[in-house]
């Protein structure tokens, strides 16, 4: 009920959307329901996007690759408080854990359109 502390309007949850609850960290599976709803509807890929890039997106990208998730991390959809940090992050770490991909070849790679294994290797 705090400022800061509420749902920014028209960004709500909608019927039928899934609602994680109980992040307090950096990962988005610590202390969460996250991994429970996923299993429970047998989903296997993961598309991560946020803030910051090096942080709270890599800390969820590396807990779902470790729980055996099919991992995208769309690397147009991620910010960090540098652009070194940015780039480090995105050349070095995300291919280690994820399918760095923009946010138009996941679309193509939900659409059937492009394979994960093309898309994952140039991701300018």
């Amino acid at each position: 009920g705090t400022w800061g502390a509420e749902v920014v309007a028209g960004m709500g949850p909608q019927e039928g959307d899934m609602v994680v609850e109980g992040k307090r960290g950096l990962c988005a599976f610590q202390s969460t329901n996250l991994h429970f709803i996923l299993r429970g509807r047998k989903i296997e890929n993961v598309a991560l996007g946020g803030f910051l890039t090096n942080c709270c997106v890599e800390s969820s990208m590396r807990t779902a690759y470790e729980n055996g998730f099919n991992v995208f991390t769309l690397v147009d959809c991620v910010a960090a408080t540098s652009e070194e940090e940015q780039r480090v992050a995105i050349e070095k770490d995300f291919p280690m854990f994820s399918h760095p991909v923009n946010h138009n070849e996941f679309l193509g790679i939900l659409a059937g359109e492009v394979e994960a294994a093309d898309a994952s290797r140039g991701y300018d």
